[in-house]
């Protein structure tokens, strides 16, 4: 049973990866997950915050296709 492995990230990485999200934006977007849809993208243990990279590229194409954040 070949389980995928989770692509985590955290703030930092995020914006490593995606150079077009500062860290103060990744930032508000984890402090208004609830009223952007962004806490299915998230992953808590303990008090750290990790991005989940498949769900936030999801995200972004939700992004797109609705015209924006909600």
């Amino acid at each position: 049973m070949g389980s995928k492995m989770k692509r985590l990230a955290t703030v930092n990485q995020m914006a490593e990866l995606y150079p077009s999200f500062t860290q103060s934006a990744i930032r508000w977007l984890i402090f208004n997950e609830k009223i952007n849809g962004f806490t299915k993208c998230l992953r808590r243990i303990g008090r750290r915050v990790l991005i989940d990279l498949d769900d936030f590229e999801h995200w972004i194409d939700m992004q797109q296709a609705s015209g924006g954040a909600k």
